[in-house]
């Protein structure tokens, strides 16, 4: 399959610290690829490298063939890469769907001044916003919830939002940053559906970070397993579960953690 992300010798130093060390990995095009790690692993500055967050101290991430790593964040999200966070990014004061129509707003054709001055063009983003939160919420299966003031969900319906919140700005690549975090065993395999059906209904590589390792290993194509910042292993679900280094990071031969 063919590579819509590469990731080149990612390093990032935080003076004498190397968080991210010289990682290389390739996603293929409607691939869904889960990066592991113990906690402190550098994970999510490898997400933040990723999307341009924080800029790289080495090394260089390519959409498509185009290097995106020394972009701000907004231009990647605009090309197609967009990641969502740990901590939900909301509107807590807003319902689910005002949620979901303000993350739109990437998607705008009017100008700022044209949503203050009400012009055609903005009426018409705004329209056609409401219909593709409408799709969204439909989706994802959040009906029930549509009218919920945010401030008001348990954890796993924030999630959803999440998800909900980056399918807003119409993704290629969707970066789930810990997308299964707090969710009891039900909401967990409910997640995992949908990011299955985000893959396969609508076409979207899915890049995640997780600690979940049964919902890692029920959903992944593939795995990378990072550790003290290095990429130790690379590999389908199985061939993680029985490489040596990976069981040895998880400090056990057999730790129910990485799901064996």
């Amino acid at each position: 399959m063919t590579a819509i992300l590469e990731v080149k010798g990612i390093t990032k130093r935080y003076g004498g610290l190397t968080a991210v060390n010289a990682v290389s990995f390739d996603v293929a095009e409607g691939e869904v690829l889960s990066v592991i790690g113990p906690n402190g692993a550098g994970k999510s500055t490898l997400f933040k490298l990723i999307s341009s967050f924080v800029p790289a101290t080495a090394g260089e991430v390519l959409f498509r063939g185009t290097k995106i790593s020394d972009l701000a964040p907004h231009k990647v999200a605009r090309m197609g890469v967009v990641r969502t966070f740990q901590e939900t990014t909301i509107f807590k004061s807003m319902t689910v769907r005002e949620n979901i129509v303000v993350a739109h707003q990437l998607r705008a054709k009017a100008s700022l001044l044209g949503f203050f001055l009400g012009s055609a063009q903005a009426k018409a983003d705004e329209e056609a916003f409401g219909v593709s939160a409408d799709e969204i919420i439909r989706f994802l299966g959040l009906g029930a919830i549509r009218d919920e003031l945010a401030s008001n969900l348990p954890q796993g319906h924030l999630r959803a939002l999440g998800m909900a919140i980056g399918l807003a700005t119409n993704p290629t690549v969707l970066l789930l940053d810990e997308p299964f975090a707090g969710m009891n065993h039900d909401e967990t395999m409910n997640m995992v559906a949908n990011v299955r059906r985000l893959r396969d209904e609508r076409g979207v590589t899915v890049l995640l970070v997780e600690h979940d390792m049964p919902a890692v290993m029920k959903i992944s194509d593939r795995i990378v397993v990072i550790n003290f910042g290095e990429k130790i292993a690379e590999g389908t679900p199985a061939e993680i579960q029985a490489n040596p280094r990976v069981i040895e990071a998880y400090l056990g031969s057999e730790d129910a953690a990485i799901g064996m």
